[in-house]
């Protein structure tokens, strides 16, 4: 009996050709990103941050275009890929290709062509970058509308096996004995000063986290900041809101008093779960409150799955400078997959 081997045909260019074209009829995620947002939207921003507009040609390979390279780390995020594993797809794939608009053969960077760039873009480079997107939304009226929720996620790193000691120093802010000397200078830029143990649900998490605050109508990411994994989920909420907001939903670890009294400050509507007590449990009523606020808070439960989705809960990078970079870049490239998703056009 004779069978069809998937290789037995002959492969010519008009045989790749129309295998380019047979894939490009398939209509994915990254296809309905590019057709919805113009990353050139981008540039003036990206030129500002990264001092290009400033700069004096010396000679030397030019770098490459810096919407490309952004385009690059939001292709990235979106499929939870290394630097060199990102390297090397868009020299693979066809849908990446699409994207970047590239065709086989051309030039592209590699993977410490990459690193560099996230690092000289650095944190505050990607802040103003989500900023001026969520100003552009806000000023077309697409957020800003229903009022917020707030929450925090997990981010994990690797972890690292220390000594009580060791983690006692760090824990106090000092760097351990011995890890400074000239023998030991390669383990210290191994270590993670900044990452934090926490436990929660029985279950433990090394690293950082994610604290948002999300439009509910939109689910779409309004601002956000990076701490530690053992802080607690309140101690950020003031940085995160602002006199703009109109009502705040939030489970109940984000009530208490002073909470309670900056949101009167600040005139904003709380919406917040109420938490029974050993000697005082939760009325029927206070349970029926509950229930009504959480199905409008846990909208931004939503968002928390999809950065998981992604793998954006995790992280290869070490520290708070990368951590706050890269959780960044997780929440840029979240909220541009969602303004595909509500068919909001940017740029």
């Amino acid at each position: 009996m004779r069978f069809r081997r998937p290789g037995s045909a002959q492969q010519d260019l008009f045989s790749q050709i129309n295998h380019a074209q047979r894939i490009a009829t398939k209509v994915t995620p990254l296809d309905k990103l590019a057709a919805t947002v113009d990353f050139e939207f981008f540039r003036d921003s990206l030129l500002d941050i990264l001092g290009y507009r400033d700069r004096v040609d010396k000679g030397g390979n030019a770098p490459f275009d810096p919407v490309f390279m952004l385009k690059l780390l939001v292709l990235q995020k979106f499929y939870n890929l290394s630097d060199e594993a990102l390297a090397y797809e868009i020299t693979n794939r066809f849908d990446f290709m699409r994207f970047l608009s590239i065709a086989p053969g051309d030039r592209t960077p590699d993977g410490n062509t990459v690193w560099d760039f996230r690092e000289k873009l650095g944190p505050e480079g990607v802040r103003q970058l989500f900023q001026g997107l969520d100003d552009e939304l806000a000023a077309r009226g697409v957020v800003g509308k229903e009022g917020v929720s707030v929450d925090a996620s997990f981010v994990d790193v690797p972890r690292q096996r220390n000594t009580r000691k060791e983690n006692a120093a760090i824990k106090a802010g000092e760097i351990p004995d011995g890890w400074e000397d000239d023998d030991q200078a390669n383990r210290l830029s191994q270590k993670d000063l900044d990452a934090r143990w926490a436990k929660k649900n029985n279950e433990t998490h090394y690293g950082y986290k994610n604290h948002i605050k999300a439009d509910n109508e939109t689910k779409l990411i309004r601002t956000w900041l990076v701490s530690g994994a053992n802080e607690h989920d309140s101690r950020c909420l003031i940085d995160l809101l602002d006199e703009n907001d109109q009502s705040l939903h939030a489970d109940s670890a984000y009530r208490s008093k002073e909470i309670m009294g900056h949101l009167r400050q600040l005139k904003i509507k709380a919406h917040i779960c109420q938490k029974g007590q050993k000697d005082k449990p939760l009325t029927s009523a206070q349970k029926r409150a509950n229930r009504i606020k959480s199905k409008i808070r846990a909208r931004v439960e939503h968002i928390f799955g999809a950065i998981a989705q992604m793998g954006g809960d995790r992280l290869r990078s070490i520290g708070i400078f990368r951590a706050v970079s890269q959780t960044g870049l997780t929440n840029l490239t979240t909220n541009l997959r969602r303004c595909s998703q509500l068919g909001v056009q940017i740029g």
